[in-house]
């Protein structure tokens, strides 16, 4: 118990610092980890990463020899002793763990307690890793809502909760409003019970922006965040997921500086016709201004890991495609398209 508060009682006067850059708080340790691009242009540092499952070594000497950095793995459901073999394998080949993705949990059911337990088991597996986050995207509403370029939310600063998602005759979108209200509230109370577990594990909450019905636009998702007040629940921001609502800079600008942990990394190509608004591509295939993204990166000054979450391409020709992104290139400079 004395350990549990001395840790959270040291966090807390240190919480300007962590909160800054939640996303650095191993950054420092991983500055020794793989082979750096330098981003001259810029006054902050990316570093790219994989997704892997179960930590294997042919996999990740694999990854070290073309030059990745860090891996997000999806092995949440481990005790710490299989997190410890993970992190030490890693570490033989210069390889950073700094995120486990423990992804969809439902809180808004009756199995919420039971989905806390297995938000707890991941972070406590993500502290063994070595890891300074996992990813949770808290729940999902299947009620259908308003095309993405209809939605114009009024919602409480507060509480989050929205009284109108499009200009006009609200009424057809009576059951989004309400299970979206529902989906808010559930989200606040059970992933709040997982933040004593994050501070004594010193492991962040990051919150990501996915496919779920909620949080659709850029000042309610960063307004959903910032509502914790908690320097262990940030946000985990796809740049590809939600360009079918908002282009990436008006996402990263809403979140604002010390709000964002972690970045994923891929491409989409609107087209309000298609029924999803849209294809997910290869990235430099889709509608995003990778340079413009790049500057607000640079503008809300995140440090920190960029995971990819895309194919298209071999494991060689993203290694190019990141250097280009880090750098402020064409996106696809000498990648052979």
């Amino acid at each position: 118990m004395n350990r549990h508060w001395t840790r959270r009682d040291f966090m807390k006067a240190t919480a300007m610092t962590v909160g800054t850059a939640a996303a650095s708080s191993y950054l420092t340790s991983s500055m020794v980890f793989g082979e750096e691009t330098p981003q001259p242009n810029y006054n902050t540092t990316l570093h790219k990463s994989w997704i892997v499952g179960e930590i294997n070594a042919g996999q990740i000497e694999k990854l070290a020899k073309i030059g990745v950095e860090a891996v997000e793995t999806t092995a949440w459901d481990v005790d710490p002793a299989k997190a410890r073999e993970g992190r030490k394998i890693c570490e033989e080949n210069g390889i950073k763990i700094h995120s486990v993705m423990r992804a969809w949990t439902n809180v808004n059911t009756d199995s919420a307690d039971a989905d806390v337990e297995t938000v707890n088991r991941a972070l406590r597996a993500a502290a063994a890793y070595g890891a300074s986050t996992i990813l949770l995207v808290p729940c999902k509403i299947g009620t259908p809502g308003p095309k993405p370029q209809d939605f114009k939310i009024e919602f409480d600063p507060t509480t989050c909760m929205i009284s109108k998602v499009v200009d006009g005759d609200n009424a057809p979108y009576a059951a989004y409003i309400a299970d979206h209200n529902k989906a808010t509230e559930a989200s606040f109370k059970y992933v709040k019970k997982s933040i004593p577990i994050a501070a004594y594990e010193g492991v962040t909450i990051g919150l990501e922006n996915v496919w779920n019905g909620l949080w659709c636009t850029p000042d309610l998702f960063a307004a959903f965040i910032k509502a914790y007040d908690n320097v262990w629940v940030k946000g985990y921001f796809d740049i590809g997921n939600h360009v079918k609502y908002a282009k990436p800079e008006d996402w990263l600008r809403a979140l604002g500086k010390g709000w964002i942990c972690k970045l994923h990394f891929k491409d989409f190509f609107v087209d309000p016709a298609k029924p999803a608004g849209g294809d997910f591509v290869p990235i430099g295939k889709g509608s995003i201004d990778w340079k413009s993204v790049r500057k607000v990166i640079d503008e809300v000054e995140y440090d920190g890991f960029v995971t990819l979450e895309s194919g298209g391409w071999s494991d060689e020709q993203h290694v190019q495609i990141f250097k280009n992104f880090f750098t402020g290139e064409d996106i696809l400079k000498g990648v052979d398209a």
